[in-house]
């Protein structure tokens, strides 16, 4: 159960908040702008490309490097192909990973790591698998983790990420708010110096700032009914999150959360795109989730009954290709079947402002669910 009363409450989230979580999204902005000066530090400004690799290789583990390379893939388009290395292995854990580069890598290819861990130890394989090849292995972890170390050994570049002093020792949650953009944004600045995406260092100022004024709407400071991220949380309290996304930028924001809630939270959630996605989840809102699926009588006693699970549709949006939008249609699926629906639009401004807010206010909201829910 939500305790929706701690939402209104700064001082008890604060203190339910062992994790930093809260304070981690507050500072995405700062960590924008400081893992753009690390980036500009390591000579990313001066750097002077051949030309466009063929193709972009990332590996990592977890969320961090899933989210990252969606990301990179979405904001690359057709420009360049955006391919994650996916680890093999026994178990999630840093000693039981092995990544493998794939045949055709060569030369005019491009290897980044994005981990906030930094002491995979398959990770110096691939690196020295990299090196062999030819390929070009650009990395952003931790100042002191081993990684530095391999990458600067094989002669890639490494650009520390940006941390903040209280952050714990241990290996970071890869959904953590803060840990994204301090991974994502020296890879922007990367990227934007070989053509392959848009991202010059005023467009990171505008991110950053963005990040920044999300973090004054959805702060804890703020009550839940002017404040999109409370409201969003306590929205799913009860409820199967079902993310539809519209928008280019809106899909992986919406894959994003959907991790968020399940490692942060707890919670799981489907998600797809508009619209898709009114076929593929169709059946599932006229089954047993719908709201309207309790066939026994409505007026019975159910105070010692535990509340049954419903879903609830979250529609996130960008601006849809061309202006045409599947969003009415997916109201009136919804509606048809009795099942709520939550709306968020980012504010007018380039692709990867808008990207940021979506994906500012659903951390916001994964937090809130997490800390309320463990009350």
């Amino acid at each position: 159960m939500l305790d929706e009363s701690l939402l209104d409450d700064p001082d008890a989230l604060a203190r339910t908040d062992r994790r930093d979580l809260l304070r981690g999204a507050a500072e995405a902005g700062a960590r924008v702008r400081t893992a753009v000066r690390h980036a500009a530090e390591a000579g990313i400004a001066e750097l002077k490309p051949d030309g466009r690799p063929r193709a972009v290789l990332i590996a990592g583990p977890g969320m961090a490097a899933t989210a990252v390379a969606e990301l990179l893939g979405t904001l690359a388009g057709a420009s360049c192909p955006v391919t994650r290395l996916t680890p093999q292995g026994v178990a999630p854990a840093s000693g039981a990973l092995r990544w493998e580069l794939p045949g055709w890598a060569g030369p005019v290819d491009l290897l980044l790591i994005a981990t906030p861990d930094g002491s995979e130890p398959g990770l110096d394989l691939l690196i020295e698998q990299s090196y062999r090849r030819g390929s070009t292995v650009a990395a952003v972890a931790p100042a002191d983790s081993p990684l530095a170390g391999w990458v600067s050994g094989t002669h890639g570049l490494f650009v520390p990420m940006a941390t903040a002093p209280y952050e714990p020792e241990e290996p970071i949650a890869a959904s953590a708010p803060g840990v994204l953009w301090a991974l994502l944004t020296p890879l922007l600045a990367l990227l934007d110096r070989t053509g392959l995406l848009s991202a010059p260092p005023e467009a990171l100022q505008k991110v950053a700032d963005r990040l920044d004024r999300v973090a004054e709407r959805c702060g804890p400071a703020i009550a839940a009914y002017g404040n999109p991220a409370k409201t969003l949380a306590a929205d799913l309290a009860d409820a199967l999150p079902v993310i539809w996304t519209e928008g280019t930028s809106a899909g992986p924001a919406g894959r994003r959360f959907t991790a968020a809630l399940a490692e942060l939270a707890g919670r799981p959630a489907l998600t797809a795109e508009l619209p898709e996605a009114l076929a593929a989840h169709s059946v599932l809102l006229a089954g047993a989730l719908a709201a309207g699926a309790d066939p026994d009588d409505f007026f019975r006693d159910r105070v010692e009954e535990a509340q049954a699970l419903h879903a609830r549709v979250v529609l996130l949006r960008d601006r849809p290709i061309g202006g045409i939008s599947a969003a009415p249609a997916a109201r009136e699926l919804a509606l048809t079947h009795d099942t709520a629906i939550s709306e968020l639009e980012p504010e007018e401004g380039g692709e990867l402002e808008t990207l940021a807010e979506l994906i500012a206010i659903t951390d916001f909201a994964a937090v809130y669910l997490a800390l309320a829910s463990r009350a």
